[in-house]
């Protein structure tokens, strides 16, 4: 059975590095960073405003990625952090970032939107159940005594 589990995780690894792959290609042919157009897909896909740290959450960045993301995209003119509340922060596109994020993020969310479109209902919430349960349970073995986010 362990061979068989390497094997498995083998693909498994090899279909997350070519999906992580795919959406760089897709970045940089369209002209943005990566982390750029991760802050735009989190944005658009969130709706406006956006609270920063839903950005951080959807992104999947760390926050340092994201901070020095926002200041260039900020000094770029694509969108303006505005506050809220005591100690929050929110992202807003301006007019330019909404025109980026149409050539941008927007096509590749609706090529998403096709992909599960052409799948049975069935067969997108088995993906959702499964990848979900498997971040759940990487979850609790990485926070499990031993793990490390013990």
């Amino acid at each position: 059975m362990q061979g068989k589990t390497r094997a498995s995780l083998n693909r498994f690894n090899y279909l997350l590095g070519e999906t992580e792959a795919l959406y760089h290609e897709m970045a940089h042919a369209l002209g943005v960073s990566d982390s750029a157009m991760k802050i735009l897909y989190a944005v658009c896909d969130a709706g406006e405003p956006c609270p920063l740290q839903e950005v951080r959450r959807r992104s999947g960045l760390t926050k340092q990625t994201v901070n020095s993301a926002l200041r260039k995209l900020e000094g770029e003119g694509v969108l303006f952090l505005e506050t809220s509340g005591s100690r929050g922060k929110q992202v807003r596109l301006t007019e330019a970032g909404r025109a980026l994020a149409e050539r941008t993020a927007l096509p590749v969310i609706a090529m998403e939107n096709d992909v599960f479109g052409a799948w049975s209902a069935e067969d997108v919430q088995r993906y959702l159940a499964l990848t979900e349960r498997f971040l759940n349970d990487m979850r609790q073995r990485a926070a499990a005594p031993g793990g490390p986010l013990a």
